[in-house]
């Protein structure tokens, strides 16, 4: 049975396993429809919604419509690709990845609302559950503050020392002032001693270095997506040799990473910096809604393709090698056995480009 309508509605909710259409949506009814299922589902405290879109352009356009129709009347997350190729040297830049770990540290205390990702995120194997917030660091006004010990603390959470903050990832000490640029915040902080004791905590702009505001209380996310710790450059290295059979004096990911020296692109190395690694769906409530447009399919496949490409052009460099494809995504039967465990819809898009009117099948279809 269908229902036809000019005002994109949600339809019927599915249930755990079930799996619905909506189609002839355009992108920006697809994104009212989203807004209209995470404001309902987060009014009556049923669960999160999971928006995978086919692109990071996608997901991005996306996000801004539904934050469009949303208006704030529920959660809305993103969890940016790393917009790097697979396996590239190039580490992904910290705004990216700031965004990444505000959204981790949030999850598993979000229970509504609305994640949007793109598939390469969906796929990607990530750094476990308690990474974020175990490697977070609370700051009080009041509270006794050891800047040295802090700096040690700061450097194994992934921040690098600098003479003036300017960007994520960054802190600076002077004196009685330590600056830090945390992850997910938009300003660096001052922190202003007394003796021992923290005295004040304020936002400052690092370009007029005028406050912007005061506060009380901070939690400082990790800088990087990967610890950086004593115990985990050994963790490093030991699965470094018990993976790769090459000489590491000309390896320079290795050796950097045993000088302490966070290389570029060592995130496609992050499995050997965990006893385990996570996936999105560890992070997501089991009542998540999965809805993904159309070309979400077709995307997953051709992105695993290319991934195995790369890997198979790029495997045999002995001074970089690299972890298999299945050591950092997952695969196409993992994505669909996490999908077909919990409700799920796909949205489709207009038979013709007008986007006249919407139908919205209730009816399960049949999985394919």
């Amino acid at each position: 049975m269908s229902t036809h309508t000019t005002q994109p509605y949600i339809g019927e909710i599915p249930r755990a396993g079930e799996r619905r259409i909506w189609t002839g949506l355009t992108e920006l009814a697809a994104a009212r429809a989203l807004a209209n299922l995470a404001q309902t589902r987060h009014s009556e405290g049923d669960g999160l919604v999971l928006a995978v879109a086919h692109s990071s352009a996608s997901a991005r356009r996306l996000r801004h419509q539904v934050e469009l129709f949303g208006g704030g009347r529920f959660p809305l997350l993103s969890l940016p690709d790393w917009e790097t190729l697979p396996y590239d040297p190039f580490s992904p830049h910290e705004d990216i990845v700031s965004e990444r770990l505000r959204t981790l540290h949030a999850l598993p205390g979000t229970t509504s609302g609305l994640l949007v990702v793109p598939v390469q995120t969906l796929l990607q194997r990530l750094p476990p559950r308690d990474f974020v917030g175990g490697q977070s660091l609370s700051l009080a006004v009041g509270a006794r503050f050891d800047p040295h010990a802090q700096r040690l603390l700061l450097e194994a959470a992934g921040y690098r020392v600098a003479d003036v903050v300017n960007t994520r990832g960054e802190y600076a000490l002077r004196g009685s002032l330590m600056d830090i640029f945390p992850a997910g915040l938009d300003y660096p902080v001052r922190i202003d001693l007394f003796d021992d004791e923290i005295e004040s905590l304020r936002y400052f702009d690092p370009e007029t270095q005028r406050t912007v505001e005061a506060f009380e209380t901070l939690e400082l996310l990790p800088a990087k997506e990967y610890p950086f710790d004593s115990a985990s450059v050994s963790r490093f290295r030991d699965r470094w040799h018990n993976t790769f059979d090459v000489d590491v004096r000309r390896c320079s990911v290795y050796q950097d990473v045993s000088h302490g020296i966070p290389p570029a692109g060592v995130e496609y190395y992050l499995p050997f910096f965990f006893p385990e690694m996570a996936t999105l769906f560890d992070y997501l409530p089991d009542d998540t809604i999965v809805v993904q447009d159309e070309k979400a399919e077709t995307a997953i496949a051709s992105f695993l393709t290319d991934v195995q490409g790369r890997y198979e052009n790029l495997r045999h460099d002995i001074e970089r090698p690299i972890l298999p494809p299945e050591r950092l995504y997952l695969s196409e039967n993992e994505w669909f056995t996490q999908r077909k465990s919990r409700p799920s819809i796909r949205w489709q898009w207009p038979a013709d480009d007008a986007g006249h009117g919407c139908t919205f099948k209730s009816a399960e279809p049949p999985d394919v």
